[in-house]
């Protein structure tokens, strides 16, 4: 983890570990041991400080324009860590998905798709590609979907139960320049800033995709935007209407648009 990250309600930096060095290893696992056979975390890190950032873009009054990031304990967040390198070792993502996975990124994507146009365009054949776009999804992941598609990827049902209980009475309060709400709790959605999320939401679209990608030729994902293609537009079509479970939870932008790059409209 980083040094210089703001700090949760706690106000224990991440330093404060890094300087205690072996003492605090052997603390640290002590402690992640005893969550890990209680079920339980210590209620301090179910609280979080919620911080609106504007996205520089759209009108500064809108609150669609803003994003949440919450402020968690740091200590969490180093459990979190150790729980998602267990998750990692059991959750197989399909190669489908560039996003929150090691050695993968943005432009692999890019690369990959501009490489299967320019193919299909040499070759004189149509490419049709619906382009899926699923807004607020962290908002909106139901927390019964999110046990739902942990088990299906066959995580162990402890570590169900230790993120149910990291899930369970969360609270927190917004905070913006002309103070902070009083405490409130989290009920629907992941957490931003969490150090889990980014994999969680990876593990639920990847199950969620399922169908999609057993129905369509070519699909690349990276996060939440999908890409489905099909040398038939018909196909395509009913491939990218298929794959509202994707977004069952949020709300679906869908574009088509053929393999010479011109856009063919909005669904």
């Amino acid at each position: 983890m980083k040094s210089g990250k703001a700090v949760g309600p706690d106000d224990i930096p991440v330093e404060v570990w890094k300087c205690l060095g072996e003492a605090a290893v052997e603390f640290l696992t002590s402690l992640f041991n005893r969550v890990l056979e209680s079920e339980r975390m210590p209620e301090e890190w179910r609280r979080s400080v919620l911080v609106l950032i504007f996205k520089n873009k759209g009108e500064v009054q809108s609150c669609s324009n803003y994003r949440g990031i919450k402020l968690m304990s740091h200590t969490m967040k180093l459990w979190e860590r150790v729980v998602e390198a267990r998750f990692r070792k059991v959750v197989e993502i399909c190669e489908q998905q560039y996003g929150f996975m090691p050695r993968k990124s943005t432009t692999d994507a890019i690369s990959a798709l501009r490489i299967l146009m320019e193919k299909y365009r040499d070759g004189q054949r149509e490419l049709h590609c619906v382009f899926v776009d699923l807004e607020k999804e962290y908002d909106r992941v139901p927390r019964e979907e999110l046990w739902y598609c942990m088990r299906k990827s066959g995580v162990a049902e402890t570590y169900v139960r230790v993120l149910q209980d990291m899930y369970e009475r969360s609270r927190t309060v917004v905070r913006c320049a002309v103070g902070q709400t009083e405490e409130f709790k989290v009920e629907v959605g992941l957490h931003y800033g969490s150090a889990l999320s980014p994999f969680l939401f990876a593990m639920v679209i990847d199950q969620l995709s399922e169908e999609v990608r057993q129905e369509s030729p070519c699909t690349m994902m990276f996060a939440d935007d999908i890409v489905i293609c099909s040398e038939s537009r018909e196909q395509c079509r009913q491939v990218g209407m298929g794959g509202e479970r994707c977004g069952e939870f949020c709300v679906i932008e869908k574009y088509q648009r053929e393999s010479r790059g011109r856009c063919t409209g909005q669904w």
